[in-house]
């Protein structure tokens, strides 16, 4: 059980996970709509991921068959997780080059947004960029880094998590504005149109000890967003000593946050 009525779908004995008539036009639809939202606003890696991995518009696509794709482009994998799984799993999943997916997807009734990843976040909004060698590199580097921590830093990782992987942003050469690359706006049809062209929120360059000092909420479309260089940016951070960092992230404190608390 993921959550309330979202109830995980489990691959049988060949890997295929099987969807209901309902199920498949909840995601035709989904896809539907970010593929008229999403022109100009996504960077050029994840442009490419849509096209290598050719995700079928009509029905889930399984994620045996995306693993294929990704094992061959960057050996990396998609790994269906039949339950919430620890901080631990999840980190060892990535250092072992495989990414933990939701086998679920929305309802109607939460077509538009809902809290929990659902397969269409996991697939629409992660796989694609799962084709890039470096950020791949990136990721498992970042799941063999939490593994070697102190548990006492893990949510500063997770804070890296969310501003990059998540809602993370990239300034392309000679683009006027920032693409996304950040699956948690990528497979949003509000918030991506917002992340780029809204005069809301505030676009920072990436800067690793601003990201741990930076509070968020996740039920709100982001007041903050961090914009990279390159995906070598990532993958040179997570590469480099960052208890210091994070110490002195610890002495500083948080910013104040720039979002009204929750129920406000």
């Amino acid at each position: 059980m993921k959550s309330g009525k979202y109830v995980s779908k489990v691959p049988d004995s060949t890997g295929y996970i099987e969807y209901t008539k309902e199920e498949n036009a909840i995601w035709a639809d989904l896809v539907s709509r970010q593929k008229s939202i999403l022109p100009g606003l996504v960077c050029d890696a994840y442009r490419h991921g849509l096209d290598v991995l050719k995700l079928p518009e009509d029905r889930v696509p399984q994620l045996k068959d995306i693993g294929q794709v990704l094992k061959r482009e960057t050996n990396f994998d998609v790994e269906p997780v039949p339950a919430l799984i620890s901080p631990h799993k999840f980190f060892s999943l990535l250092a072992n080059r495989k990414f933990p997916a939701a086998t679920f997807i929305r309802t109607r009734e939460e077509f538009d947004y809902l809290q929990e990843p659902d397969i269409f976040h996991e697939i629409w909004g992660h796989c694609p960029m799962l084709t890039h060698q470096t950020y791949t590199d990136f990721m498992q580097k970042y799941g063999e880094l939490a593994l070697s921590l102190d548990e006492k830093y893990i949510w500063m990782l997770q804070r890296l998590f969310w501003f990059t992987v998540e809602f993370g942003l990239i300034k392309e050469s000679g683009a006027k504005t920032p693409k996304i690359y950040g699956a948690g706006i990528v497979s949003s049809a509000g918030e991506s149109p917002y992340a780029v062209h809204s005069d809301v929120p505030s676009r920072k360059h990436f800067d690793i000890l601003d990201v741990f000092r930076t509070p968020y909420r996740i039920d709100i479309f982001q007041t903050v967003y961090f914009m990279i260089e390159s995906f070598d940016e990532l993958y040179d951070v997570v590469r480099t000593d960052l208890v210091p960092v994070m110490e002195k992230a610890l002495v500083k404190g948080m910013q104040p946050p720039t979002f009204p608390p929750k129920g406000a």
